[in-house]
C-alpha cells in the first residue's frame, strides 16, 4: 500500500511542496492580520506549527475527494492518472485520509483555540466531497460546482483568522479582516476559471467556461476578479509598505495586458500560464513584503 501511496502523492500532491505551502498559506494570513492590527510582538508556538499543517492535510484531503467524485470521468479522460489507472486502489486512499483526519483532528482538539472553525472547515469539505447531496444536478453545472465548491478556500482562511484573532484578542469585524477573507480566495477563483479557458480549436468533450460562454466573456470575467483581487491586496499592505503596492500594481497591470491580448488572439497563449506567474509573482510580494516587515519591527527601521 506505501508504494501504490508514493505512486499518488508523486503523481498528483507532492507532499514536502504542498507542506511547505501550507506553512506559506497559514503564515500569510496569520501575519497579515496581526501586522494589520498593530501586533508586533509574536507568541509562535505549537498552535502555529499545527494550523499550518492541518491547511496542509485539508488541502490534501480535498485532492483525494476530487479524485474520488471525478472517478468515473477521469476514467474517461485521464485514464493515465494513478487512481483510473489502477496504479493506487480506493481503498489505499480511503485508509490513508481516515488516518490524515484523524490526526489532524487530535491536534487541533488539543492545541488550536478555535475547534469550532475547524469542524466548520471539515464539515464544509465532507459536503463539497458529497455534492452537497445533489450530484447530478451540481456535476452538470459547471457555474453551480464554481460557487458551491470555491468558497471552501475563504472557509479556510476564516479558520486561520479565527486562530489569530481569539489568540491575541482582535476586534472580529475590521475592513483588514474582510479582506483577509477574500486573500487567496481570490486566484484561487482566478485560476480555476482560467484553467477552464480554451481557445475555440482546443476544445474537447470536456466542459469549460469557454465551451459555455465563450472565451472573451470568460477571460473578462477573469479579469474583472484580478482586479477585485490586487485591490484587497492593495488594502492590506498599504500600511505596510508603499513600494508592495507599487509592485502590486505593476504586476496587475502586466496580467490585464496579458488578458487583453488572450482576448484578441487566444491562439497566442494559454490564459492560465499566465495568471500562474501573475500569481506567483503577488503572492511573493505579499510574503516579502510581510517578512520585510517584521524584519523592519526587529531592527529598528521603517519599509518605505
Amino acid at each position: 500500500m506505501l508504494k501504490r501511496l508514493n505512486i499518488y502523492f508523486k503523481e498528483m500532491y507532492p507532499l514536502l511542496p504542498r507542506l511547505i505551502l501550507g506553512i506559506i498559506v497559514f503564515g500569510e494570513i496569520y501575519f497579515i492580520v496581526l501586522l494589520n492590527h498593530g501586533v508586533t510582538k509574536f507568541n509562535i508556538g505549537i498552535p502555529e506549527f499545527v494550523g499550518a499543517f492541518t491547511v496542509f492535510s485539508f488541502l490534501c484531503w480535498l485532492r483525494i475527494a476530487d479524485d474520488f467524485k471525478d472517478y468515473e470521468l477521469d476514467c474517461r479522460l485521464f485514464a493515465h492518472r494513478p487512481l483510473p489507472s489502477g496504479r493506487v486502489t480506493k481503498k489505499d486512499l480511503a485508509i490513508f485520509c481516515g488516518c490524515l483526519i484523524a490526526l489532524t483532528a487530535v491536534l487541533n482538539l488539543v492545541f488550536m483555540n478555535n475547534f469550532p472553525f475547524f469542524l466548520f472547515l471539515y464539515i464544509y469539505g465532507t459536503l463539497m466531497s458529497l455534492w452537497f447531496f445533489s450530484k447530478k444536478k451540481i456535476q452538470k453545472s459547471l457555474p453551480l460546482a464554481l460557487v458551491t465548491h470555491n468558497p471552501v478556500q475563504m472557509i479556510m482562511n476564516i479558520y486561520i483568522i479565527s486562530f489569530a484573532i481569539i489568540k491575541y484578542d482582535l476586534k472580529i469585524v475590521t475592513l483588514q479582516n474582510i479582506m483577509a477573507v477574500m486573500t487567496l480566495y481570490f486566484p484561487a477563483l482566478i485560476w480555476e476559471v482560467t484553467r477552464k479557458i480554451r481557445a475555440p480549436k482546443d476544445e474537447t468533450e470536456y466542459v469549460t467556461y469557454s465551451k459555455l460562454f465563450g472565451y472573451k466573456k470568460a477571460a473578462t470575467f477573469a479579469l474583472v476578479v484580478t482586479i477585485l483581487d490586487i485591490i484587497t491586496n492593495f488594502i492590506l499592505v498599504w500600511n505596510l509598505s508603499k513600494i508592495s503596492v507599487a509592485a502590486l500594481f505593476i504586476n496587475v497591470c502586466w496580467m490585464t495586458w496579458k488578458f487583453i491580448e488572450f482576448m484578441g488572439d487566444p491562439n497566442k497563449f494559454k490564459i492560465v500560464d499566465k495568471v500562474e506567474r501573475y500569481t506567483y509573482i503577488q503572492e511573493s510580494i505579499m510574503l516579502i513584503t510581510v517578512a520585510a516587515y517584521i524584519l523592519s519591527i526587529r531592527f529598528g527601521f521603517k519599509l518605505p
